[in-house]
């Protein structure tokens, strides 16, 4: 009979010994009236938070039907010509028969949700907490926030149809090239998705065919995966001849 080894501590699935023994029980954490709540804060606790997030989100959007996610920068005025722009392709993503989603925030995001809201379409946004407090726009009729930018993108991807891209920063980019990527290795099926604005997205078109394409880091059918247009009506036409085909 072996002797018992009393250095083991036993955290759920976690075996903790030497200097890694913690002095205290997780029980002893939850039932404490007193003392320092750094333990919320925890990696594990964090782990509870992302579940929640996808659970929250998924259940508010599971019942939403084919959409249409719409991108582009917050820093957008109302007066903008893309302001406008973004509207329009939003009217006509409700008329397709979709719903629009967007990040929820000023700029694009609001122009889109306005254009889908004022035209009675369903109008989501999905917002994410930043260090500078933007907000849900007024014309979001059905909004989840999201703490983690990775919960938030999956279930952009999760629930769109199609992504429009308008001028945006760092956050279009990385919404653009999350959808590219999960396209090109095959985790998601085909859709479109629409550069609008060929003079804001040409010269990134440029350094893609000029420099990572030469390179060999990408293939020429890769290119495929994106579509440039300049107007409304012709990002419409690629979501229509998609929805037809899919048909």
């Amino acid at each position: 009979m072996t002797a018992q080894n009393t250095d083991r501590h036993r955290k759920g699935p976690i075996t903790l010994r030497g200097a890694q023994r913690p002095t205290t029980t997780t029980d002893q954490h939850l039932l404490e009236e007193e003392g320092p709540g750094e333990w919320v804060h925890s990696d594990p606790w964090r782990v509870m938070r992302i579940q929640a997030e996808f659970v929250e989100g998924f259940g508010a959007l599971a019942e939403l039907g084919p959409a249409i996610s719409i991108f582009g920068s917050a820093r957008i005025a109302p007066d903008h010509p893309d302001y406008a722009k973004a509207e329009q392709i939003a009217r006509g993503v409700v008329d397709l028969g979709y719903a629009v989603i967007t990040g929820g925030g000023p700029g694009i995001m609001e122009a889109g949700n306005k254009g889908a809201k004022e035209c009675g379409g369903v109008s989501v946004g999905l917002g994410i907490e930043l260090p500078f407090e933007q907000g849900m726009n007024d014309y979001v009729d059905l909004g989840v926030d999201f703490r983690y930018f990775f919960a938030r993108k999956t279930v952009f991807v999760k629930y769109s149809s199609g992504f429009v891209v308008l001028p945006g920063g760092f956050g279009t980019f990385d919404e653009m090239f999350e959808a590219l990527c999960l396209m090109q290795t095959h985790k998601i099926r085909m859709f479109p998705l629409v550069l609008v604005g060929r003079d804001y997205w040409q010269g990134l078109l440029d350094w893609i065919r000029g420099t990572v394409l030469d390179h060999g880091l990408i293939s020429e059918k890769d290119l495929g995966l994106l579509r440039v247009v300049d107007t409304a009506d012709e990002a419409l036409d690629v979501l229509r001849d998609a929805a037809l085909r899919q048909r």
